[in-house]
């Protein structure tokens, strides 16, 4: 499998109209532990965990990690993007041979959805991305039943490649590639 050179990480934080993308720090433990706890935010990916094992489990800081953007609202988290997590070559849905395409993903809680947070700092996280790793395709996947994530992902402009099951439900898998990776 063919990777990319390494990505400078963190970033600079990335300031959209309303957002700022930016690398977790201490005080935003309490909103990821708040996320995983969430039994909304948990309908299409696994459940709700544990408040109290979450106490004892998450870090002092938290998703500190490569491709992990705290999407932040006046200074407070309201979710998180991650961007560079490769698809691992044993799951369903690629569209590379050898696998390995960087994969997004998103949570935020549900007092942020509706508001079009999601599509902002998706964009911002896809356009920080296209600019770092020229020509990458990304990969989402998310559940059939999940409309919201549906919409997300063809506003942003995934295009469907398969569908198929995994975790028990239907997934939808769609590629995302930058404009300057298309044919012209």
């Amino acid at each position: 499998m063919t990777e990319p050179g390494p990505v400078a990480w963190p970033p600079a934080p990335i300031k959209t109209e309303r957002l700022v993308l930016r690398e977790p720090e201490v005080r935003d433990r309490a909103a990821f532990i708040d996320l995983s706890a969430s039994p909304e935010v948990g309908t299409y990916v696994g459940g709700a965990r544990s408040r109290a094992e979450l106490e004892r489990v998450v870090p002092e800081v938290p998703g500190r990690r490569p491709g992990l953007f705290v999407v932040e609202l006046d200074g407070t988290m309201i979710g998180f993007i991650q961007l560079l997590d490769r698809r691992a070559p044993e799951r369903p849905g690629h569209v590379r041979p050898e696998g390995g395409e960087a994969e997004l993903g998103y949570m935020f809680l549900p007092h942020a959805w509706g508001h079009g947070y999601a599509a902002e700092a998706c964009t911002a996280a896809l356009d920080w991305f296209a600019d770092a790793l020229p020509g990458e395709p990304v990969v989402l996947t998310t559940q059939t039943a999940n409309a919201r994530s549906m919409r997300l992902a063809a506003k942003l402009g995934f295009t469907e490649v398969e569908r198929f099951e995994e975790y028990g439900a239907e997934q939808w898998f769609g590629v995302w590639a930058p404009v300057a990776a298309q044919p012209g």
